[in-house]
């Protein structure tokens, strides 16, 4: 990650919770921390091909449940174009399904449509994706919600509309406490209602077809009859326009086949194989899901009810006089299938919670958000992402009311934005390596085509619905992608300043001084000093101590915290590279100290709470060398302004209470910046 050096990860806010009751509520709800160091933890959180079918196609599978109800309600008297519209949306499914699996095999660390835009197509484009993604991922929980909460109250009386809100957030708030236990865990708690959900429709769309399918030679010869009727009547291009529209209002069903390129990083190994195959489940379950409903709509005459969703009718019109042994068992079949459907879609909020936090950690390591969103919590989750999608998610419930139809509008629009540049992007790659691509033409012709329907489907889409709703999601998505060039521009200015400090700073002669003792004097005062990579910044610090207390410190202790984020959390490989990375940093502190004629060594930790790993460490030190102080590095502004503590956290301050309420002597080292002071 480019974290500034000296700029001390975002510690955790939980405090020393095992020995408070507050503390043993967290770990109740959320889980005990998981060691980041051990070598069987990427085992134990990974997913095979089929969890990951279920955290991550899910959020594909449970579209099912809006696209072609949106889609079959935009051919409302010209119900034959049914077919066509399946048939339509069967191969754009499976389409765009196959060219995200070259984007799979050409980015096998994961990041998804950010990651592409960015590496080919450049920055701008790449965080014109990566907003979208966001705003797309934060719709993906606050849609599958609502929408899960209408198929439930689909058998329920109207009775029950009004508190269809705060029932959106209640499950909201259950969906925050699962994802900060960990990805594995929502997940496997999830996977009874998925295989439900996979039964029921099965069976609904198994027996819908087949029982009908004395009736599909006549459906036949009505869709050519009223086809040829609207041909005369409207002429082609209005009924191409009919089912265009329909098509492209639809596209809520191909939202989610992204996901797995999005989240490989939690993929089981090998990754690109299990990502493969993952998809390949969730493109066939999708296309069959999503043409067959239509197809039923078609065959069990289907229309819209009060209250009710497109699946809530069908449902109805086939299951609901069902009976065995005298036994009504229809209604009973209904309520299972319309939960299992509502429970789906919140899995499908998971997809939400898994990815977008990892499209904000890639965008944090590439500055182009607040550098917090790329750490870890204990539960090895980026806690800040989750919060605060679950925050935003929460607000967008309250201003739409929960309203699918306006939300799968706004979630459709970014999907394609995404899926546009990502296509553009792949395009761009094989013509690029023609020479050394095999079948280039082939993947070539296929991200050309499925980009000219993407732009299709996001033009018509936004012309269809600018003035109800669409404006909001481009309003969103471009502050958040003018808020990220701000940041961006400020990191920048920040690394400017820091790369002059170490070009200065780091090239200080240190021939000539005498030679550091052998061994650190555990009897003698020491200074034990923090730091973060070597760099100007630590050695400002170090040059520091030595100016104000001069011939005082002859003894020092570098220490650090390795910091595992999202960034280096993607295999043991990380971490081990992490590991030699602080060490190797350390060690060349040590000899500059040396070469000042200072004894000095180094200890370090690898964790993912820098708070709590630097008491521990400081601890423990202090026992070795009862007479040191502690000394850390905080940047220092000339011109302060109230958003840097949003960029740059008080990790200093937290972990200077912390040791001095222990009873450990801890001073602050102002690093002065001069960002925004004129020349």
């Amino acid at each position: 990650m480019q974290q500034l050096p000296g700029d001390f990860p975002e510690p955790s806010l939980e405090g020393d919770g095992k020995k408070t009751m507050l503390g043993s509520l967290k770990r109740a709800l959320v889980g005990g921390p998981k060691d980041p160091t051990d070598p069987a933890v990427f085992h134990k959180l990974s997913l095979v091909a089929f969890l990951a079918w279920v955290g991550l196609g899910a959020d594909g599978l449970s579209s099912s449940s809006y696209g072609p109800d949106e889609a079959f309600r935009a051919i409302l008297g010209h119900q034959y174009l049914a077919l066509y519209l399946a048939a339509l949306t069967t191969f754009t499914v499976l389409l765009i399904s196959y060219s995200y699996s070259f984007v799979v095999e050409h980015f096998p660390s994961g990041g998804g449509g950010y990651v592409v835009a960015s590496k080919l197509l450049g920055p701008i484009p790449g965080v014109v994706s990566g907003s979208a993604l966001v705003v797309d991922y934060l719709l993906t929980i606050t849609l599958s919600i609502c929408a899960g909460v209408d198929a439930i109250l689909s058998f329920l009386p109207l009775d029950w509309q009004p508190y269809k809100v705060p029932l959106d957030i209640g499950i909201l708030l259950v969906l925050l406490v699962l994802n900060l236990r960990g990805v594995k865990e929502s997940v496997k708690i999830l996977l009874p209602i998925f295989l439900v959900f996979i039964a029921t429709h099965i069976l609904l769309i198994g027996y819908g077809i087949t029982n009908h399918l004395w009736a599909l030679p006549e459906v036949v010869r009505t869709t050519h009859i009223e086809m040829n009727r609207d041909l005369n009547q409207l002429g082609f291009v209005a009924v191409m326009l009919i089912l265009l529209r329909a098509y492209s209002l639809g596209a809520g069903t191909y939202t989610g086949i992204e996901a797995v390129s999005n989240g490989l990083q939690i993929l089981h190994e090998p990754r690109v194989a299990t990502a493969k195959r993952t998809m390949a489940y969730m493109a066939i379950s999708l296309a069959f899901m999503a043409g067959g409903l239509l197809v039923c709509y078609l065959l069990w005459h289907a229309s819209p009810a009060e209250g009710k969703t497109m699946n809530a009718v069908l449902l109805e019109r086939i299951m609901g006089s069902w009976t065995l042994g005298g036994w009504s068992i229809g209604t009973w079949l209904v309520i299972i299938t319309l939960v299992s459907e509502g429970a789906l879609l919140f899995v499908a909020a998971q997809t939400g919670f898994i990815d977008g936090p990892r499209v904000l950690s890639n965008m944090a390591t590439d500055s182009w958000m607040p550098h917090a969103f790329a750490n870890l919590s204990e539960r090895l989750v980026t806690k800040n992402g989750v919060v605060l999608l679950a925050v935003a998610s929460a607000a967008l419930m309250v201003y739409s009311r929960g309203r699918v139809s306006f939300l799968v509008v706004l979630y459709a629009i970014n999907v394609f934005i995404t899926f546009s540049l990502t296509q553009l992007g792949m395009a761009r790659l094989f013509l690029a390596e023609r020479r050394r691509e095999r079948r280039w033409a082939a993947k070539l012709s296929l991200h050309v085509l499925t980009l000219v329907l993407c732009i299709a489907i996001l033009v018509v889409t936004t012309f269809e619905k600018l003035t109800e709703g669409a404006w909001l999601t481009f309003a969103i998505t471009t502050g958040l992608i003018a808020l990220c060039i701000l940041v961006h521009r400020h990191y920048r200015s920040v690394q400017r300043e820091i790369a002059e400090l170490d070009r200065i700073l780091t090239q200080i002669p240190i021939e000539g001084r005498p030679a550091a003792p052998a061994k650190v004097d555990t009897g003698a005062p020491v200074a034990m000093l923090f730091v973060s990579g070597y760099g100007g910044l630590g050695v400002h610090a170090m040059l520091s101590i030595q100016r104000l207390f001069p011939n005082y410190y002859k003894n020092v202790i570098f220490l650090s915290v390795g910091v595992v984020d999202s960034g280096h959390f993607k295999g043991r490989d990380e971490v081990d590279a992490l590991v030699a990375s602080t060490e190797a940093g350390l060690q060349r502190y040590v000899d500059f100290a040396h070469g000042l004629g200072v004894a000095a060594e180094y200890r370090c930790l690898i964790g993912t709470d820098v708070i709590q790993e630097a008491e521990q460490l400081s601890h423990e030190v202090h026992r070795e060398f009862p007479k040191g102080i502690f000394f850390l590095g905080k940047l220092v502004f000339a011109n302060e302004k109230f958003y840097y503590r949003f960029l740059h956290n008080d990790t200093a301050f937290a972990i200077q209470r912390r040791l001095q309420f222990s009873g450990l002597p801890t001073i602050i080292l102002p690093i002065r910046m001069r960002l925004g002071v004129a020349a």
